[in-house]
Formats: C-alpha cells, sequence, structure tokens
C-alpha cells in the first residue's frame, strides 16, 4: 500500500513539474486579443478589473506574512476595491513592503507565470494559482469577496483537472496576458482620480507618508514595474 501511495505521489509530482508543449503561436496572439478585449473596453474592465484586485490584495496580504506582520482579514468589493488589513509595527520595512506590494503584484505575477509559460511548466503554474487562491480564500472576510474567490478559484479547479492540455494552456496564456496587461492599467487610473482630488489615502499616499518620498516618486515605481513586466513577460510568452 505504501509503495503503491508512494509511487501514484511520484506520478503526480512528476505530472505537475513536468513540462508540456507550447501553443501554437496563433494561440498565444488570440489570448492576448483577448487580454486585451476584456482590459481596455470601460464596461469589460469594470468587470474584469475584480480578478486584477485579487492579485492586488493577494500582493498586500502575501508580503505582510512574508515580512512578520500577522494577517487579519481581506475583504473584497463589487466596485473593485478591496482591503487588507495586517496587524504590526505601523512603520518600518515590513509596512513599507506591504503597501508598495499592492500595485506592483499583479504584474510581477503575470512576469512569473509568463516565466514558467516560457519554460513549459503549463500545469505547473495552474496548480500554483489554485493553491493561492485557495489559501487567500481562507482569509476573506465578506461575503462578496468570498464569492468572487470561490468563482475564480472554481475555474481554475476545472481547468486544471478536467480539462484538455490545449484548453489549459489558451487558459493559463489568457490569465498570464491578463495579469501583464491589466496590471498596467490601474496606476494610471489612480493617479487621473487623485489629480481629481480624489483617493486621497492611496497605496501611494501611504507610502510616502511612511518614507517621506512624494507620491509621485511612488507612482514611478509602479508604472516602472508594470511596464517592465508587460515588456518582458510578453518577450516570453511571444518568445521572441
Amino acid at each position: 500500500m505504501d509503495s503503491t501511495a508512494t509511487a501514484s505521489l511520484a506520478s503526480l509530482w512528476d505530472e505537475v513539474s513536468g513540462t508540456q508543449p507550447d501553443p501554437d503561436l496563433w494561440v498565444v496572439i488570440a489570448t492576448l486579443v483577448a487580454a486585451l478585449a476584456v482590459v481596455i473596453p470601460h464596461g469589460l474592465w469594470r468587470i474584469s478589473r475584480n480578478a486584477i484586485t485579487i492579485a492586488h490584495e493577494g500582493g498586500h496580504g502575501l508580503v505582510a506574512l512574508l515580512s512578520g506582520r500577522t494577517l487579519t482579514g481581506i475583504r473584497l468589493h463589487s466596485d473593485t476595491s478591496g482591503l487588507t488589513v495586517s496587524r504590526g509595527k505601523p512603520y518600518g520595512i515590513g509596512m513599507i513592503l506591504t503597501a508598495a506590494s499592492g500595485y506592483t503584484a499583479p504584474p510581477l505575477l503575470g512576469l512569473g507565470g509568463a516565466a514558467l509559460l516560457g519554460a513549459g511548466r503549463i500545469t505547473l503554474l495552474l496548480w500554483l494559482a489554485t493553491a493561492l487562491l485557495l489559501a487567500m480564500l481562507v482569509m476573506i472576510r465578506n461575503a462578496y469577496g468570498a464569492l468572487t474567490m470561490i468563482v475564480t478559484g472554481g475555474l481554475f479547479v476545472l481547468v486544471s483537472w478536467l480539462a484538455g492540455p490545449q484548453v489549459q494552456a489558451a487558459f493559463a496564456y489568457a490569465v498570464v496576458w491578463f495579469l501583464l496587461l491589466g496590471g498596467v492599467r490601474p496606476a494610471f487610473e489612480l493617479q487621473a482620480k487623485r489629480a481629481r482630488g480624489g483617493a486621497g489615502d492611496s497605496d501611494a499616499d501611504q507610502l510616502s507618508r511612511l518614507t517621506h518620498v512624494p507620491a509621485g516618486l511612488w507612482f514611478f515605481l509602479f508604472h516602472a514595474v508594470s511596464l517592465c513586466s508587460l515588456i518582458g513577460g510578453g518577450r516570453w510568452l511571444l518568445a521572441l
């Protein structure tokens, strides 16, 4: 029995960690177009932005834990805003990294995903994403957030377990393109909102208070990370 279980686990690990064939170029281009189609039009973006909020708040939560803070909960709202609450010193490097990780998380996750896809690790990408979503679900503290996470996580589970290799590849490429492209827009939207006198307590403003560095320089960092991730990730996905 033990040997059978060990062999099954070894087989499962080989399947997850192994490489899969790259999809045809037309699939990569089609998923790029699909991602653009849900990021650029305002109406669709209002819906698809929920997924970027998941990555944004997940970034806050993950870095809070890694920096030694205590994560108490995450909330996702229907207006695509979110809130991550952690306990610890209200200053210092841990707080700074936690505040800086929100707008940088989606493009960096997209860049990491592009690296995995460039290496042919489609299955590993899907399983890692599913694990992160399930872990985040445990920390959700409101009904809308829980529903959003269940739907999103359920989609990843269905594709990871039931879909064929071609569908898995197309889904993985679409998700990574979406993170790379969708990670660019929020910082520009926030900057425009602040220019109109809104969002006075944004991540950039919190970082400015924590570091005494102007908020404009933090916006420069957000833009640099998102645009560099898009360029680098795009090269991996397109195998340039």
